[in-house]
């Protein structure tokens, strides 16, 4: 259907086509005409207190509904606000459109104030960067979310200029067909089966690129058929449910994980990497197999240019067909003879025990005892995220959602925000460091105003606790990692909600239980020794 409609609304109308229902940003004057438009198109726009956690708010719906995420942000300083969270959503592979307004290309010319090459900031960290124009509104729109949401996913930038905005724009019918699925054939295919049915000790490692859509079933089918034990990367977890008696848990930025999970790598004869994207794993992980050793099948939506690892059959292929083909080959008789396995997963649940009175660990063990097990959790950068990630036990793809690409700080409080908008009816939960907290605590407000109830769980030591740990590793003076107590169950209350200070799990579980009810959201604060993650990561 051809219709006459301002250019902004065909960008819009394109957005609510892929699913999107969910704006975040800060409007401008530059972008009203944008924020009318998204809203007559039923995407609703909601204000929040800086750019940056409005995209994690958008990434936190993505997670829930599968949508591209949407950012919102006015020319100059509201643009570059969002450089982080564009940042993010690249290396952690998120969906997300970054709208920014800006002055028109004649203005420019003449007109400085707040006017920079928003296109040149954005070009780095994004897939693609558009400047709208009303003749061809339609094409770049379609342009926008396939690229956004082709593998290997990833954040567009349209700048969008003032009068563009609001100018007559015509509508047709023009979508991109998605590429056909690709799967290895003729003889790669057949050394594939080969080396699967000479496989002894095959081991599975699970990246996020494995959450694209049908991964996560054709993941569970295959390791199911061939019964091989596997790893994941933090974002993957829960990808398959973590009681599965072949997991071996999430990997990636703990050196205590590693000293039992990198023998198991050490000691197979088979690795398959299934949407394996290593950008999320600490040092330890570079080079951790030997090609001229081990063999490794290394299935991905893109080529390997981060030379992280190599591999002896490398397939750009779409991972459910590949999956598919690979199932189908000869079952050996036996896999991992004796008990490497079992021995490996009693080492690791040792290692991260679920047993201490208090302390970080103590902290996240009780919330595994007391919130449900379909939890929906975010997670800061920091120590605790490493032993959250270690110690929860994930039962579904994207039930624990956290920056792994870029670590950045300040965003568990904006994303669990998102998840709770988009799954209501579930407990979501944060994880945050004081300091982490500290730089995102003005969306409590915008929590308050949204109505959203989540539970906000903060670990108060007053300290870079990780930072002072390698500080302290390194023989270093103490510089530049501690700061004050603050209270942070005052501020909770403060911006509208609920708040507790707990010293003990005792504690800890009462405000839980109170949490779990709470028609607001709760701020949890956690008093806990900085050095309590001494030995525990």
């Amino acid at each position: 259907m051809t219709q006459s409609l301002r250019a902004a609304d065909v960008l819009a109308r394109r957005l609510y086509d892929a699913g999107c229902r969910h704006a975040f940003g800060m409007p401008g004057g530059e972008v009203l005409t944008l924020v009318d438009a998204l809203t007559r198109a039923g995407i609703r726009f909601h204000l929040a207190k800086h750019e940056n956690c409005a995209g994690f708010m958008g990434e936190g719906v993505h997670h829930s509904d599968g949508a591209p995420a949407i950012l919102v942000a006015t020319l100059g300083p509201g643009a570059l606000n969002g450089v982080n969270v564009v940042a993010n959503a690249h290396q952690d592979r998120v969906p997300m459109l970054v709208l920014t307004g800006c002055v028109d290309a004649d203005e420019a010319q003449t007109y400085t104030h707040q006017v920079l090459d928003q296109q040149a900031v954005f070009a780095p960290i994004t897939k693609a960067s558009f400047r709208l124009d009303a003749a061809a509104a339609d094409v770049i729109a379609d342009k926008a979310v396939a690229i956004a949401t082709e593998a290997r996913q990833g954040p567009v930038h349209i700048d969008v200029p003032i009068t563009v905005a609001n100018a007559p724009a015509t509508e047709r019918n023009i979508r991109r067909a998605p590429a056909g699925a690709t799967a290895p054939a003729g003889a790669t295919l057949a050394q594939a089966h080969d080396w699967l049915r000479e496989a002894a000790r095959p081991l599975a490692v699970i990246g996020l690129d494995a959450l694209l859509p049908g991964g996560p079933e054709a993941v569970a089918a295959f390791i199911e058929a061939r019964q091989i034990p596997f790893v994941t990367t933090y974002k993957a977890k829960g990808i398959l449910s973590e009681d599965h008696p072949l997991c071996l848990g999430g990997a990636g930025l703990s050196p205590l994980a590693d000293r039992h999970l990198l023998p198991v790598v050490e000691a197979s004869d088979l690795i398959l990497c299934i949407g394996y994207d290593p950008i999320e794993m600490r040092t330890g992980w570079r080079d951790s197999w030997d090609v001229a050793r081990t063999r490794v099948i290394d299935i991905t939506p893109e080529s390997n240019t981060h030379y992280m690892h190599q591999s002896s059959l490398p397939l750009v292929a779409d991972i459910p067909a590949t999956l598919a083909a690979l199932a189908v080959a000869p079952q050996p008789a036996t896999l991992w003879s004796g008990v490497a396995i079992p021995d490996t997963q009693k080492a690791l649940a040792e290692a991260f025990p679920r047993s201490d009175d208090w302390g970080p660990a103590g902290v996240i063990a009780q919330c595994i005892e007391s919130l449900p097990a379909d939890t929906l959790l975010t997670a800061d950068s920091g120590a605790h995220r490493i032993l959250l990630s270690q110690m929860w036990p994930c039962t579904e793809p994207r039930q624990l959602v956290q920056s792994s690409g870029l670590c950045t700080m300040g965003c568990a409080l904006p994303l669990a925000m998102g998840r709770k908008l988009a799954d209501p009816d579930r407990t979501v939960v944060s994880f945050s460091g004081d300091a982490g907290f500290l730089m995102v605590a003005g969306e409590l407000a915008t929590a308050a105003e949204m109505g959203l109830a989540p539970i906000f769980v903060v670990f108060v030591d007053a300290s870079l606790a990780l930072i002072d740990l390698k500080q302290r590793q390194r023989q270093l003076p103490n510089a530049g990692v501690d700061f004050g107590r603050h209270d942070f169950a005052a501020i909770g209350r403060a911006f509208g909600g609920e708040g507790h200070t707990v010293r003990n799990r005792k504690e800890l579980k009462t405000a839980l239980d109170l949490a779990v009810k709470a028609e607001t959201f709760t701020v949890i604060a956690a008093e806990i020794d900085k050095e309590a993650y001494d030995g525990r990561i």
